[in-house]
């Protein structure tokens, strides 16, 4: 009887071994990721070994995050990912994410025009080549600076413009925050709004020149606050 009971217990002792190596093996399948924000402008993502993450395989991945700022967050986006540190924290969380064949990016929010990074994860299908982007004088234009340190040129119907042809443009430019501009420079034309100005105003842009039209805050410009299209005939 004894001699029973020892077996026993030697034989439950061996199934817990193995059944805590088996999930100890489990835990242990995760590749783990090291994401850091701040102090100053600047975000990373690094693997276990310190280098900074360009490619991956697909697979659940554990991230770790270090929001060192206030001022800043760190949002990881893509293809069934969508996790983000919020403004105003400060420390350190763990996400549990799965990447599959796709591109990733990872931003501060606030200054997503400086601070961001991109990844590949397997092997995305190659995307197709983007349609013509020519905009005539017809097409209505908004011109949008901030309320971030962000300034876009699209059409009405919200296609980032590129290329513009020779004409008068109308251009609805919307000036969300008292510490940007909203300066346009073109061949024959400039004109901005004012650092205390918030509103909205509407310009005829005038293109009668072959160049590029410049569009930038003017405090911000030389921080990544710019942005360009071509003009052609």
């Amino acid at each position: 009887m004894i001699r029973t009971v020892v077996l026993a217990a030697g034989a439950l002792a061996v199934a817990s071994l193995l059944g805590a190596t088996d999930g100890a093996a489990v835990r242990a399948q995760n590749p783990k990721l090291l994401g850091t924000v701040g102090p100053e402008f600047s975000i990373v993502l690094r693997d276990a070994q310190g280098t900074r993450v360009t490619k991956l395989d697909p697979g659940t991945y554990d991230i770790e995050v270090e929001d060192l700022s206030p001022e800043h967050n760190f949002h990881l986006s893509g293809p069934g990912v969508d996790e983000r540190t919020e403004i105003g924290f400060t420390g350190t969380v763990t996400w549990t994410v799965t990447f599959r064949d796709a591109v990733y990016t990872y931003n501060c929010d606030p200054h997503f025009t400086r601070m961001r990074g991109t990844f590949i994860v397997g092997n995305p299908p190659t995307p197709p080549p983007p349609p013509p982007n020519v905009v005539t004088s017809k097409t209505k234009l908004v011109l949008t600076a901030g309320p971030a340190e962000v300034i876009t040129l699209k059409t009405a119907a919200g296609k980032t413009v590129k290329t513009m042809k020779l004409g008068t443009y109308t251009m609805t430019v919307r000036d969300r925050s008292r510490i940007h501009t909203a300066h346009v420079v073109a061949p024959g034309f400039n004109k901005k709004t004012t650092l205390p100005f918030v509103g909205s105003q509407t310009w005829k842009v005038k293109l009668a020149k072959i160049g590029t039209l410049r569009f930038y805050c003017d405090p911000h410009r030389i921080t990544g606050m710019k942005g360009s299209a071509k003009i052609v005939s």
